[in-house]
Parts: C-alpha cells; sequence; structure tokens
C-alpha cells in the first residue's frame, strides 16, 4: 500500500517521499480516507505509529483543495494539544507535510509573548497547533475568530477531556461552529474518556490500530523495588551499570526534577531538564540539547510524556511511578519508537504498589522485577499481578496475650507447692 493508494495528491505525496515516507503505518491508512472524506474519527493506536501524520495529511489536503480564503484572525483547522513542547513537534510535522502548499500554519502557547502570534493572526490562518490556555488567551484578546473553523483534532485526547483540561475544551467547544469535523487520537482511552468523547463525535469512525492501551512489545520492561529515599543513588548506580548513552527520567514534582540534575551535576554528568516552572525558551533549549546528543540524561515531570519524538532514545527511567495508570503507556513510549527496541525501568517504592497495580492491569501484564543488590527495600513492595490486584502475604496467626500473662503465674504457684 502506497500513500497515493489512500488518496492523497501528488504535491502530498512528493513532499512525503522527498521524507522518506513510502508505506503508510496502520492507524494511517484506516485514518487518511476516513478524514478525507469529511468523517470524525476516534483513533487510538501505540506511540510512535505515525498518528500526527494520519490526521495533518487529509487536514491539509482539504485545506488546500477545497478553494475558501481564511478572513482575518480567522483559523478553519485547530489542532489542540496538552503541552508547549508537544505544539511545537506537531507544527514542524505539519510545516513539513505541507511544504509547496498554498496554506498559511501557526503555533500558539503560553510562556512567550502573545503579541507576534497576535500579528500572525491578523490575515489568518488556515491550520493553527495550539494549547487550550493560550487559544484561550487570544480569544480573550479578539485576536482570533472562530467562524471559520471546519475541522477540530485533540491529540492526546484522552488528557485533553480529564480533569486538568476539561473547563478550557468546554469553554472553546461552545465558541466552535457546530458543523464541524472531530478527530480524537491518541495512544490510551480509558472507559469513562470513550464515553465522554462519543458525546463531542457524529457517526464516528473508530480506529483501533493496536490493542488497547498496550505498550509497545519491542520495549523490555521492568522494575526495581527499592525505599524512597534510595531512589537517586539507585539511579546513579544502574547509570554506571548500563553504561546507558541516554536516558530520559521522569520524576513526580518540580522540585525532585531539580534535585535530581543537581545531583547528576556533582557526579559530572550532563544533565537537563523540564518541568512547568521553567521558562518556555530553556525547555524547549533543553529538548534540543537532548534530541542532538549533547545531554546524557533529561529529567522531567509528565509534560515530557505525551508525544515528544526522541530519535533512537533507548531508555525511560520512571524514578516515580506516574499517578494516572495510562501516562505510563505515553512515557515508556518515548523509546521504542518507529519499531526501534527500548527499554523501560521503573523504581518502585512501598508507597507505589497501588499505583504499579494499576499500570499492570491497564496493560495487562506483570512486571518483571529484578532486585539490585545492596538496595533491597526495607520497606518491602507487596507483590502484585496483571489483574491488578496486590498480593498480600498470610498473615501469621496471633498468639493468645491472655494465655501468655497467666504462664509465669502457673509456674510460679508449681514452685511454691515444692
Amino acid at each position: 500500500m502506497s500513500f497515493a493508494s489512500l488518496g492523497l495528491i501528488d504535491q502530498i505525496t512528493r513532499t512525503l517521499a522527498s521524507l522518506d515516507y513510502h508505506t503508510p503505518t496502520a492507524v494511517q491508512s484506516q485514518a487518511i480516507p476516513a478524514a478525507l472524506a469529511g468523517r470524525d474519527i476516534m483513533a487510538a493506536a501505540q506511540t510512535g505509529t505515525g498518528k500526527t501524520a494520519g490526521f495533518a495529511l487529509p487536514l491539509l489536503q482539504r485545506l488546500a483543495t477545497d478553494g475558501a480564503q481564511v478572513g482575518a484572525n480567522a483559523v478553519r483547522a485547530l489542532v489542540l494539544v496538552p503541552t508547549r513542547e508537544l505544539a511545537e513537534q506537531v507544527h514542524e510535522s505539519v510545516r513539513a507535510y505541507g511544504a509547496g502548499l498554498p496554506l498559511r500554519t501557526m503555533v500558539a502557547y503560553g510562556g512567550v509573548s502573545i503579541n507576534p502570534q497576535m500579528m500572525r493572526l491578523r490575515k489568518g490562518v488556515d491550520l493553527m497547533v495550539a494549547t487550550p490556555g493560550r487559544l484561550l488567551d487570544l480569544q480573550r484578546q479578539n485576536a482570533v475568530r472562530f467562524n471559520q473553523v471546519q475541522a477540530l483534532v485533540l491529540d492526546e485526547a484522552d488528557r485533553m477531556l480529564d480533569l486538568g483540561f476539561s473547563r478550557d475544551i468546554d469553554r472553546l467547544l461552545a465558541m466552535l461552529p457546530k458543523r464541524r469535523q472531530t478527530l480524537l487520537f491518541s495512544a490510551t482511552f480509558s472507559d469513562p474518556i470513550r464515553a465522554l468523547a462519543a458525546k463531542l463525535l457524529h457517526d464516528p469512525v473508530d480506529i483501533e490500530a493496536s490493542p488497547r492501551n498496550q505498550t509497545v512489545k519491542a520495549i523490555r520492561q521492568w522494575i526495581v523495588p527499592v525505599d524512597k529515599k534510595r531512589k537517586p543513588e539507585l539511579f546513579l548506580q544502574l547509570l554506571k551499570q548500563h553504561g546507558w548513552d541516554q536516558v530520559l527520567a521522569f520524576v513526580k514534582t518540580r522540585k525532585g526534577v531539580d534535585q535530581l540534575v543537581e545531583l547528576l551535576a556533582a557526579q559530572r554528568i550532563d544533565a537537563d531538564s523540564i518541568h512547568g516552572d521553567k521558562p518556555q525558551p530553556a525547555r524547549l533549549r533543553a529538548l534540543e540539547r537532548f534530541k542532538a546528543g549533547e545531554v546524557r540524561v533529561l529529567v522531567a515531570t509528565d509534560v515530557a510524556a505525551r508525544g515528544l519524538d526522541i530519535d533512537e532514545l533507548p531508555v525511560v527511567v520512571n524514578i516515580d511511578l506516574p499517578i494516572v495508570a495510562e501516562d505510563y503507556v505515553h512515557r515508556t513510549g518515548r523509546t521504542g519508537r518507529a519499531g526501534a527496541s527500548g527499554e523501560a525501568v521503573s523504581l518502585v517504592c512501598a508507597d507505589e504498589v497501588q499505583q504499579l497495580a494499576a499500570i499492570e492491569a491497564l496493560t495487562g501484564q506483570t512486571l518483571e522485577r529484578k532486585e539490585e543488590p545492596g538496595f533491597a527495600p526495607e520497606h518491602r513492595v507487596p507483590q502484585t499481578n496483571a489483574g491488578g490486584q496486590v498480593v498480600k502475604k498470610p498473615k501469621k496467626p496471633k498468639k493468645d496475650k491472655l494465655a501468655q500473662r497467666e504462664a509465669p503465674v502457673v509456674q510460679e504457684d508449681v514452685r511454691f507447692r515444692r
């Protein structure tokens, strides 16, 4: 199967060939014809399988061929994403796929000046990639109008529809035309999110290009039980022991990220970080340095868990397990992309056993445990299974405390009689 056989025009197929794209992936082969036909779509596919091209290519073609002109401050197609880094990455892909097409595109997110984004919108934009918060900021400034929106894409849709973004998404949906094409793409969809998403879609095409909520098979996954306070020390040990060239390490809090970077710097290990408190230019610079191989360890919160495409990343380490089980699938999906192999290691303490059980239940697997010599935890991590259950050891029978108290009394009575 070729991209031309999916109904894409010559200009786009030539561009894809120049980018060394020749054979569509499973999600692309199903999504592109449906999107070209104007259908609503709910698409689930593993990370690294080309979901961005699955929605961007048909959108670009429809915008380029329908002959409509975009008005001042108007937008014809919106792609909403949860993080600034993902917004940049998706827009880079859109620009690459749309080379040679008479379309104007742009990206908008917070953490940088809003003025250049407002200026860019004055002549109108065919396709805009944005984070919800900044898009609402632009709307409040009367810098963007939604009356010409023909298509809406929610990339990482499960995250976009959860509690963290639901209010912003609800506000935006209320402003968009009722008649539009809506495309939802993600690697994971929980049942509640599916039910919510169904309300946004009209007669959708449901695409599952891979088993639901599964991690990539090419990734070798295991956990190392350890006490919480010894996790940084264990990470340094594993880094030295395995000689990993590059590692993306996930930590739960921004403070924890900074502390680990400081520890790595003290050990003369090149490291950088991404988290919400860091200025956006610094976040983008850290990511670019990591992609270029200038940094050995990139330490991040979950802002780096979604959608980021890092070529040939060998290892992901979860210093802390994610609170939401679906984020484990997204984190581990930063490695093993496009058919490559990879490793995903999780350092698990006793406090995280419920999170571990939820991850194993979601992915339908029991993660291998490997004890690291010298790091056996004082607080045991209970056994778990793929059913999401914590396997507890049988309790020892309690001794009869009353009998224990009376026993010495009986002995004293015997001695008295003698």
